[in-house]
Order: structure tokens, then C-alpha cells, then sequence
């Protein structure tokens, strides 16, 4: 099919269908830009002359791929791409007007072609992301650091400010970094502590990296440890028979209120711990089968007030 589109616009065409198909073939790279073959290697041309490390291999299994130079290659990006990079940042609520977010979200911005551009600043503009006050963000000099230790079994020294506003310091093997409900957690070996613990990367002030390595526990799951390990240490002790086994239980109570134990085919255990009992009987009341509160009075206090609540309003 022969196209319309001038020689630039086939140039940056045949650049993106480089980057999405490293190794397309001559022949296939005509055929998507509907010229011949002799035309897309002239285009491949063009692109070499303007500093693209176009990269070419022989034989039946060669082809064309974009490699590595000194210059990194434009990069190309569709309109749904580059909407759908702002919707992320938007979604995320990190500010996509100023800071690093903002400043990064322009640059890309200012790299595409005025019609693609024109759509994804009207989104960026018009929107209005509702805050979310829980969400904390992390430094990213931080955050880098943490990643990179994770990723080198490295130990790391923290400098840690408490909830009460005192400064720690705590040496840790980093195992992962969570993202958890818009705050950013490091799960991790305290040798300080000598326990497991989940320290918030928005409170920390340092990151030092030490000589030591690690080796991170075989088959760890970030997600479910650091889900289990928000569940125990707050003031409540809870203790709830289910009705149900705990493979249905898991699939409508959050990992964070505590461990799921099956008693027998038909019923389970929920042990765990919380600090806020009102808010644990709104999680316990989406189960779609009969409990009962074994322990905790605050928690059965709690459940009690929301069943009136809810009582209340179904009267006429």
C-alpha cells in the first residue's frame, strides 16, 4: 500500500517500527511503510545521518535494530502511549505541574509531535486529581538508593525519623520496596532490632550504603510479608470465627487485618492485631458468611455499634 506521508514523517515512522520490532527485516520494514525496499533503506539512511545508532545484520535471521551511542534515540510515542503516561502520573496524584514529576512530564511533552502534544497537555491541564491525603512521597535520591541496595543484597544504614518526631538510625538488610495505598514502604532485616520490620521511605533522611551483602529469604512474597506484618503490633489483639473457609474469607478481607487459618473445610480462624476497632468491624462486615468476635471487647463493641448503624437505617 503506498503511503502519502513525506519523507520526514516515514523516517520517524520507520524509527518507532525499529524500537517495537528490533531485528524487522528490509522487506518488512517496506512493507509497513508502504515503499520499497531500496526507499526504506534510504530512510534507515536518513536516520543514521542524524546521529540514530541504526544497527544492521546479515544473513537469514538479520535485520535492522536501534543500538546503543553516545546519543540515546528520540523516543516515539503514539498518542494512547503518551496519554496514557499522563493519565498514570495524573491517577498516582503526583503533582504533573512542578517537581521532578512535572518537570519530567514537560520534557516528554515538548519531544512530541504537535498534534499528539496538543491532546496530552489539554488532559494535563483540565484535569483535576482529587488529593490523596494519605499518600506520602518519598524522596527519589532515597528511593533510588534503597532500590539499588535491594537489587545488590547490600546493607544500608538509615537515618529514621520515628512517628513521635526523634531521629534513629537503624542498620537493615533491604529486602524489597512496596508500594502500599499510595505510601512507600522498605521491608527488611533490622539488625538493630534484630526482627523483620517495614520502615515508610517518606521518613527517612539518609541512606548509607555498607560493605556487608545478604542473601534474601528463598521465595519471599513483598507484598503478602509486608500485608502480614501491617497486621500484628497495633494495641487490639483480634480473635473472629468465620463461617467459611479461609480461601473465601482471603478473597474479601485485606491481607492487612491478620492471619487466615482454616479450623475445617467449612470454617477458619482471623488472628491479628489493629489500633482502630471501628474501622476493622467495616472491613469484617463485607464477608458474605456468618462470625462471631472470640476476643477482643473493643472489637465486638465496635461491631455491635456498626450492626445497630446499619439497623437503624433499614427502618421505615
Amino acid at each position: 500500500m503506498k503511503s502519502d506521508a513525506g519523507p520526514a514523517a516515514r523516517a520517524l515512522l520507520a524509527l518507532e517500527l525499529l524500537q517495537n520490532q528490533p531485528g524487522i527485516r528490509a522487506d518488512a520494514l517496506a512493507d509497513r511503510l508502504g515503499v520499497s525496499e531500496r526507499a526504506a533503506r534510504r530512510y534507515v539512511g536518513i536516520l543514521r545521518e542524524a546521529g540514530i545508532p541504526v544497527e544492521s545484520t546479515r544473513g537469514p535471521y538479520g535485520g535492522y535494530r536501534v543500538g546503543r551511542g553516545l546519543r540515546p534515540p528520540p523516543l516515539v510515542f503514539t498518542a494512547d502511549e503518551a496519554l496514557g503516561l499522563v493519565m498514570a502520573v495524573l491517577d498516582g496524584h503526583h503533582d504533573a505541574g512542578d517537581g521532578p514529576v512535572g518537570a519530567a512530564l514537560g520534557k516528554i511533552v515538548r519531544a512530541l509531535p504537535a498534534p499528539v502534544a496538543a491532546q496530552v497537555e489539554a488532559v494535563r491541564r483540565t484535569t483535576a486529581p482529587a488529593p490523596d491525603r494519605a499518600a506520602a512521597r518519598p524522596d527519589p535520591h532515597l528511593t533510588t538508593a534503597l532500590v539499588q541496595a535491594c537489587s545488590r543484597h547490600q546493607r544500608v544504614r538509615l537515618a529514621y525519623r520515628t512517628g513521635g518526631g526523634a531521629t534513629r538510625e537503624f542498620e537493615v538488610d533491604p529486602w524489597a520496596v512496596v508500594v502500599r495505598h499510595g505510601r512507600w514502604y522498605l521491608l527488611c532485616w533490622s539488625h538493630t532490632a534484630s526482627a523483620r520490620r517495614a520502615y515508610r521511605v517518606d521518613r527517612m533522611a539518609a541512606v548509607a550504603a555498607l560493605p556487608a551483602t545478604f542473601d534474601p529469604p528463598a521465595g519471599l512474597d513483598p507484598v503478602a510479608v509486608l500485608e502480614e506484618h501491617l497486621a500484628v503490633g497495633w494495641d487490639y489483639e483480634v480473635d473472629v470465627l468465620i463461617h467459611a473457609p479461609a480461601a473465601l474469607a482471603a478473597r474479601c478481607l485485606p491481607r492487612a487485618l491478620g492471619l487466615l487459618t482454616d479450623l475445617s473445610p467449612q470454617s477458619c480462624r482471623l488472628t491479628g492485631t489493629t489500633s482502630n476497632p471501628a474501622w476493622y468491624a467495616e472491613q469484617l462486615a463485607v464477608l458474605p458468611a456468618p462470625f462471631r468476635v472470640a476476643g477482643c471487647p473493643e472489637l465486638r463493641a465496635a461491631v455491635r455499634e456498626l450492626a445497630e448503624r446499619l439497623l437503624a437505617a433499614s427502618e421505615a
